[in-house]
């Protein structure tokens, strides 16, 4: 389950979104093993950032490159001849793609399009993990863990952006990039926590600016569960499943990436446990739902990904959330962004499993 070091070695590697939150350490993870990483996104969103707390631009090819722009983004894909594809550019926000929707479609669905004609008649490529997300799944609150064969919707345009894109990958797939002997796999991870994560409308990132400025947590939905993991879960499983797309030990297809459902947690569940590692912060929990609709129960089944992949959690809930709360606090008290990642990737890779 964790990635063979020999293997990546000199890889020519293709990034998308590595200047986000889950790319920027999916770009340091690659850079650790060895591999040669061509980024393209756009500037970070946000200030801090990971992309630049941690000098992720030194360790990568970097171009700015909107994947709207079908036009460069082609021309950086074909200069760089990867041999292996990471797309995780996307625009990921539940709330923003309400007031978003059509910039929302446009970067999910064309973005992902350009991606995969960029492939077409791309010698050099081999493989291509297309990231999506555990929301692609029609949702009818119905309680039971998706898995990969279960049929696709999306309520809010993030969800039906990112649903739309699996019809493409899977397209893309069947009339072009197959028959060119690309290998494609989507990645659909449950909700990801880690260090270095400034976005807003997100769990930990909007604790720790609340709590670190002595401001009370508002919470709107205490009682959702969620997929929680830590961020070296996902990015793990992107690098083992492009490798073994590569060595032809896996069928191309869809995979969920997720904690096993039974240790799926409420958001108020994952807020008192951060909120007694952290060890002070109020949190004020609303008693009625509020604002646009979401989904209140998310689950994954990755029996596929542990039976095909030898995937499987490495950290536990509690680990994940204490990790993530110690990046934080250590940043914050000027330690070296880089060096935290390094250490939380050295404990994910010692991890029993």
């Amino acid at each position: 389950m964790m990635p063979d070091k020999t293997f990546w070695r000199g890889r020519k590697v293709v990034l998308t979104g590595h200047t986000g939150f889950k790319g920027s350490w999916l770009a340091m993870y690659l850079h650790r093993l060895g591999a040669h990483v061509t980024g393209i996104a756009l500037a970070p969103e946000t200030t801090p950032s990971l992309f630049d707390a941690a000098s992720v631009k030194q360790l990568v090819t970097h171009h700015v490159c909107d994947i709207r722009d079908q036009r460069q983004l082609k021309s950086i894909i074909q200069a760089a001849q990867p041999e292996i594809v990471f797309h995780l550019a996307a625009q990921a926000l539940v709330r923003e793609s309400y007031s978003q929707p059509v910039s929302t479609f446009a970067t999910n669905v064309m973005g992902t399009v350009h991606v995969l004609d960029a492939l077409r008649d791309l010698s050099s490529v081999k493989a291509a993990i297309m990231v999506t997300t555990d929301k692609v799944y029609r949702n009818n609150e119905h309680g039971r863990p998706f898995q990969e064969t279960d049929e696709l919707g999306g309520y809010d345009p993030y969800s039906a952006s990112k649903a739309a894109s699996e019809l493409v990958i899977a397209s893309y797939r069947d009339a072009f990039l197959q028959k060119q002997g690309v290998r494609i796999a989507s990645a659909r991870a449950g909700n990801v926590i880690g260090g270095g994560d400034w976005s807003a409308d997100r769990l930990i990132p909007d604790a720790i600016r609340a709590w670190g400025a002595a401001q009370v947590l508002d919470i709107r939905r205490p009682a959702s569960v969620r997929p929680w993991q830590h961020v070296l879960e996902p990015v793990n499983a992107y690098v083992v499943l492009a490798q073994a797309l590569m060595n032809d030990t896996v069928v191309p297809g869809a995979f969920n990436f997720g904690p096993p459902a039974d240790a799926n947690a409420t958001v108020q569940r994952v807020i008192e446990i951060a909120r007694g590692v952290y060890q002070r912060g109020e949190v004020r929990y609303a008693t009625t739902l509020e604002g646009e609709h979401e989904a209140v129960l998310l689950s994954l089944n990755v029996e596929k990904a542990k039976g095909s992949l030898g995937i499987a959690s490495r950290f536990s809930l509690l680990q994940a959330v204490e990790k993530t709360i110690h990046w934080y606090r250590a940043f914050a008290d000027g330690e070296d962004a880089y060096q935290l990642c390094l250490r939380d990737v050295d404990a994910f890779e010692a991890c029993d499993e």
